[in-house]
């Protein structure tokens, strides 16, 4: 593991975050402390999203998750030749953004694998000089500037994601884990073909909305947002599954088996408790933790 990811997992150093973070500091949220059980004291506590006050440490932390997250893509089974990419503002110049090398597998990426980028997709000094993915660009760029609270955006063509897509609307909430995206899940009800101009990801930004934390492409896939790049990672992989089960039980009720779909009242009142950046980045960091275990620690080189 790497001395700032290390330093900073030990020491836990929550202080002053970045202008495009707003939210509380773990140990000050409630909602995110009440998902789990410490000592009567209340002095263990879960330790959420780590802050910086350098942000070139920062930036490398936030790169070895970014790598981390493509691995773990990779193991998802999320990658098909060139396709599918993550985006992520850079914290020191913050029209800037990392991402992906063109054709570089998601299973092999290294964080000094990841390409920075200007805000008009440019590769520039500072990061691996290797060529991007065009329509990643178009889309990821026009996200970032209609929201300026994400931090990470991902989007790959999952095999359940994509078989759900081709109905152009949202998922039921039939399981605990769809509640994710209770009342925040947008659709794009059109496909304009691969993202190479400009108005396609502005479509894509409008559909995705101010609020939400995913959108269903129509006849593409996926697509979610974090302020974090574990929290975008996660939440993927959340809606992906939901996809999963939604064509299972679909399949299922075509036979005759009948759905129950979960009611409003408790829809709601599992998204106010989960969906919080806390927890989405918590609910990451096992395969973190894993992937880096996996390989040594190459991921985070």
């Amino acid at each position: 593991m790497s001395t700032t990811t290390a330093t900073t997992q030990q020491q836990q150093v929550h202080i002053t975050a970045p202008p495009n973070q707003q939210y509380s500091p773990a140990d000050n949220d409630a909602t995110f402390q009440a998902t789990a059980r410490g000592d009567r004291n209340g002095t263990l506590k879960l330790r959420g999203i780590p802050t910086f006050t350098d942000r070139l440490a920062q930036r490398q932390w936030m790169k070895e998750h970014m790598a981390a997250a493509f691995r773990f893509f990779g193991k998802q089974g999320y990658g098909e030749g060139i396709s599918g990419h993550i985006s992520m503002r850079d914290p020191v110049q913050e029209d800037h953004f990392w991402m992906n090398p063109y054709a570089k597998h998601f299973s092999a990426m290294k964080a000094s694998d990841l390409v920075l980028v200007d805000a008009e997709g440019y590769v520039v000094d500072g990061g691996n000089q290797a060529p991007i993915n065009e329509a990643g660009f178009m889309i990821h760029s026009e996200i970032h500037r209609a929201r300026p609270d994400v931090v990470a955006a991902a989007h790959t063509h999952g095999v359940y994601g994509k078989a759900w897509s081709a109905f152009g609307r949202g998922i039921e909430m039939l399981t605990q884990d769809a509640c994710n995206f209770y009342g925040r899940l947008g659709v794009y009800d059109s496909h304009g073909g691969v993202a190479l101009a400009q108005e396609e990801g502005e479509r894509i930004a409008k559909a995705l909305g101010e609020k939400n934390i995913a959108c269903i492409l129509q006849n593409h896939g996926l697509l979610t947002v974090g302020r974090t790049v574990d929290e975008a990672a996660f939440l993927f992989s959340s809606l992906d599954n939901s996809c999963h089960a939604q064509l299972l039980a679909d399949a299922a009720a075509a036979n005759g088996v009948p759905k129950r779909v979960i009611d409003h009242e408790v829809a709601q009142f599992t998204a106010d408790a989960v969906q919080n950046p806390h927890n989405f980045y918590t609910e990451f960091q096992p395969e973190f933790d894993l992937i880096v275990e996996e390989s040594n620690g190459r991921v985070l080189q």
